[in-house]
């Protein structure tokens, strides 16, 4: 898959740049494809930055069900946009529709499409919940984001395992507590 946002040659030049700026030899053996494979890399890992998250949430169904729908543990990675390191973990996506529901695979390729994005999970949040809100016209959405950020543990404050979790609630979550428990129990 190639992405005509992603200027390979660029890339590549940079992180001979780089290598070469932290002290490496840019011609030893194991170093000679590495610009390449970076190049390779930017292109799927930041392949959001050209994707549209509505090509995704356009295909719904109509349904007289008015229950919440709930996706739990959606892995999702990401890039940090602060340091340029990864974050990871699962989202959880619950919507109370109003006469139309998303194929449930839309809503992993909703997340996919921003994660893969340089990111921060407060707004990774965020937009995910919108972008369901715009789409689906649903009652109300909640998404929780839990994430690993190896800004924080291999580097900084060195504290592997530590989770950062974030949430918003759209519509209906925002005034039923009982709503959010509810998440959280099925979630838990």
């Amino acid at each position: 898959m190639t992405f005509d946002m992603i200027d390979g040659e660029k890339v590549e030049q940079a992180v001979r740049l780089f290598l070469e700026a932290i002290g490496e030899d840019i011609n030893r053996e194991g170093l000679l494809d590495t610009p390449r494979r970076i190049s390779e890399m930017c292109e799927e890992i930041f392949g959001g930055l050209e994707r549209d998250a509505s090509d995704h949430l356009s295909v719904t169904f109509s349904s007289k069900e008015s229950g919440m729908v709930l996706e739990k543990d959606i892995t999702f990675y990401s890039v940090c946009e602060h340091h340029l390191v990864p974050f990871f973990g699962k989202a959880h996506i619950a919507y109370i529709p109003d006469g139309k529901v998303a194929g449930l695979s839309k809503l992993a390729r909703t997340v996919e499409t921003f994660a893969r994005r340089p990111q921060i999970q407060e707004q990774l949040t965020g937009q995910i919940a919108d972008e369901i809100m715009k789409h689906l016209k649903p009652k109300g959405v909640m998404v929780m984001m839990e994430g690993e950020h190896l800004c924080m543990s291999m580097r900084g404050v060195n504290k592997p395992g530590t989770k950062t979790v974030t949430y918003v609630c759209r519509g209906v979550f925002e005034e039923d507590l009982s709503l959010q428990n509810s998440f959280f129990q099925i979630v838990k």
